[in-house]
Protein backbone atom coordinates (compact mmCIF):
# COMPACT_ATOMS: atom_id res chain seq x y z
CA UNK A 1 0.00 0.00 0.00
CA UNK A 2 1.50 3.08 -1.32
CA UNK A 3 1.83 6.06 1.61
CA UNK A 4 -0.38 8.84 0.27
CA UNK A 5 -0.13 11.10 3.78
CA UNK A 6 3.09 11.70 5.15
CA UNK A 7 2.04 13.69 8.91
CA UNK A 8 3.81 17.05 9.58
CA UNK A 9 5.36 15.34 12.40
CA UNK A 10 7.01 13.04 10.73
CA UNK A 11 7.94 15.10 8.10
CA UNK A 12 9.98 17.27 10.14
CA UNK A 13 11.40 14.09 11.80
CA UNK A 14 12.62 12.46 8.61
CA UNK A 15 15.98 14.42 7.73
CA UNK A 16 17.24 14.26 11.27
CA UNK A 17 16.63 10.60 10.94
CA UNK A 18 18.43 10.09 7.56
CA UNK A 19 21.28 12.12 9.12
CA UNK A 20 21.34 9.91 11.52
CA UNK A 21 21.10 6.51 10.10
CA UNK A 22 24.32 8.02 8.19
CA UNK A 23 26.11 9.14 10.96
CA UNK A 24 25.51 6.01 12.73
CA UNK A 25 28.11 3.71 10.84
CA UNK A 26 30.66 6.17 11.33
CA UNK A 27 30.36 6.96 14.78
CA UNK A 28 30.89 2.53 15.26
CA UNK A 29 33.71 2.60 13.00
CA UNK A 30 35.66 5.08 15.37
CA UNK A 31 38.79 3.14 16.71
CA UNK A 32 38.80 1.39 20.45
CA UNK A 33 41.51 3.29 22.45
CA UNK A 34 41.47 0.66 25.30
CA UNK A 35 44.49 -1.26 25.12
CA UNK A 36 43.34 -3.84 26.60
CA UNK A 37 41.25 -4.98 23.54
CA UNK A 38 44.46 -5.75 21.96
CA UNK A 39 45.28 -8.15 24.80
CA UNK A 40 42.59 -10.30 24.66
CA UNK A 41 43.38 -14.13 24.43
CA UNK A 42 47.11 -12.99 24.42
CA UNK A 43 47.96 -12.19 27.50
CA UNK A 44 46.47 -11.19 31.23
CA UNK A 45 47.27 -7.74 31.77
CA UNK A 46 47.87 -6.17 35.24
CA UNK A 47 47.08 -2.93 35.98
CA UNK A 48 48.91 -0.79 38.89
CA UNK A 49 47.49 2.71 39.22
CA UNK A 50 48.75 5.08 41.58
CA UNK A 51 48.37 8.97 42.23
CA UNK A 52 52.00 9.28 42.56
CA UNK A 53 55.88 8.30 41.53
CA UNK A 54 56.96 7.24 44.96
CA UNK A 55 54.16 5.18 45.71
CA UNK A 56 55.10 2.39 48.13
CA UNK A 57 52.86 -0.13 46.22
CA UNK A 58 53.99 1.02 42.83
CA UNK A 59 58.04 0.23 44.49
CA UNK A 60 56.98 -3.21 45.58
CA UNK A 61 55.89 -4.49 42.47
CA UNK A 62 58.55 -3.15 40.41
CA UNK A 63 61.33 -3.99 42.89
CA UNK A 64 59.45 -8.04 43.64
CA UNK A 65 59.36 -8.15 39.38
CA UNK A 66 63.14 -7.48 39.12
CA UNK A 67 63.84 -10.29 41.21
CA UNK A 68 64.44 -13.71 39.11
CA UNK A 69 62.00 -16.05 40.01
CA UNK A 70 59.26 -13.70 40.40
CA UNK A 71 60.03 -12.14 36.49
CA UNK A 72 59.70 -15.50 35.52
CA UNK A 73 56.33 -16.68 36.81
CA UNK A 74 54.77 -12.94 35.42
CA UNK A 75 56.50 -14.37 32.08
CA UNK A 76 55.16 -18.20 31.93
CA UNK A 77 51.51 -16.63 33.00
CA UNK A 78 52.03 -14.63 29.63
CA UNK A 79 51.62 -11.10 31.95
CA UNK A 80 51.98 -7.75 31.19
CA UNK A 81 52.44 -4.58 33.32
CA UNK A 82 50.17 -1.41 32.52
CA UNK A 83 51.09 1.33 35.26
CA UNK A 84 49.44 4.63 35.53
CA UNK A 85 51.72 7.17 37.46
CA UNK A 86 50.36 10.20 38.12
CA UNK A 87 47.97 9.64 35.11
CA UNK A 88 50.68 8.95 32.54
CA UNK A 89 50.03 5.36 31.53
CA UNK A 90 52.99 2.81 30.54
CA UNK A 91 52.85 -0.98 28.91
CA UNK A 92 55.90 -3.28 29.96
CA UNK A 93 57.86 0.36 30.52
CA UNK A 94 56.61 1.85 27.54
CA UNK A 95 54.62 5.03 27.14
CA UNK A 96 51.41 5.33 26.21
CA UNK A 97 49.18 8.00 24.49
CA UNK A 98 46.96 10.07 26.91
CA UNK A 99 44.22 8.36 24.70
CA UNK A 100 44.81 5.19 25.27
CA UNK A 101 45.62 5.67 29.09
CA UNK A 102 41.91 7.20 30.11
CA UNK A 103 40.43 4.22 27.75
CA UNK A 104 42.25 1.79 29.96
CA UNK A 105 41.00 4.40 33.33
CA UNK A 106 37.54 4.37 31.83
CA UNK A 107 37.54 0.63 31.15
CA UNK A 108 38.60 -0.53 34.40
CA UNK A 109 36.77 2.52 36.36
CA UNK A 110 39.60 3.63 37.90
CA UNK A 111 40.63 7.52 38.82
CA UNK A 112 44.38 8.50 38.07
CA UNK A 113 44.11 10.45 41.08
CA UNK A 114 42.07 7.88 43.59
CA UNK A 115 43.79 5.38 46.10
CA UNK A 116 46.70 2.83 44.78
CA UNK A 117 44.85 -0.01 42.83
CA UNK A 118 45.98 -3.35 41.24
CA UNK A 119 43.88 -4.72 39.04
CA UNK A 120 44.54 -8.42 36.98
CA UNK A 121 42.55 -8.94 33.58
CA UNK A 122 42.22 -12.26 32.51
CA UNK A 123 42.73 -13.56 28.99
CA UNK A 124 39.18 -12.92 28.13
CA UNK A 125 38.97 -9.79 29.31
CA UNK A 126 37.21 -10.22 32.48
CA UNK A 127 38.47 -8.15 35.89
CA UNK A 128 39.58 -10.88 38.04
CA UNK A 129 41.34 -9.48 40.83
CA UNK A 130 41.12 -5.75 42.33
CA UNK A 131 43.81 -5.62 45.40
CA UNK A 132 44.64 -2.48 47.40
CA UNK A 133 48.62 -1.28 48.12
CA UNK A 134 48.97 -4.47 50.75
CA UNK A 135 48.96 -6.82 46.94
CA UNK A 136 51.31 -9.87 47.43
CA UNK A 137 52.20 -10.98 43.68
CA UNK A 138 52.73 -14.70 45.27
CA UNK A 139 48.84 -14.78 45.96
CA UNK A 140 48.51 -13.33 41.78
CA UNK A 141 50.26 -16.06 40.35
CA UNK A 142 48.54 -18.44 42.80
CA UNK A 143 44.92 -17.00 41.66
CA UNK A 144 45.79 -17.47 38.41
CA UNK A 145 47.09 -20.96 38.30
CA UNK A 146 43.24 -22.06 39.44
CA UNK A 147 42.06 -20.31 36.03
CA UNK A 148 40.98 -22.73 33.49
CA UNK A 149 42.74 -21.15 30.80
CA UNK A 150 45.91 -21.86 32.62
CA UNK A 151 44.80 -25.30 33.36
Amino acid sequence: MPIRFVPRRLAILLPALTALTFALPQAQAAPDHNPLVAERWKTRPVVVVVPHRDDAMLERVRSTLRQAPAREAFIEREMVLYTVVAGEGQRNEKPMQARQTRALLAALKLDAAGPPTFVLVGKDGGIKMTEGADVDLNAVFAEIDRMPMRR
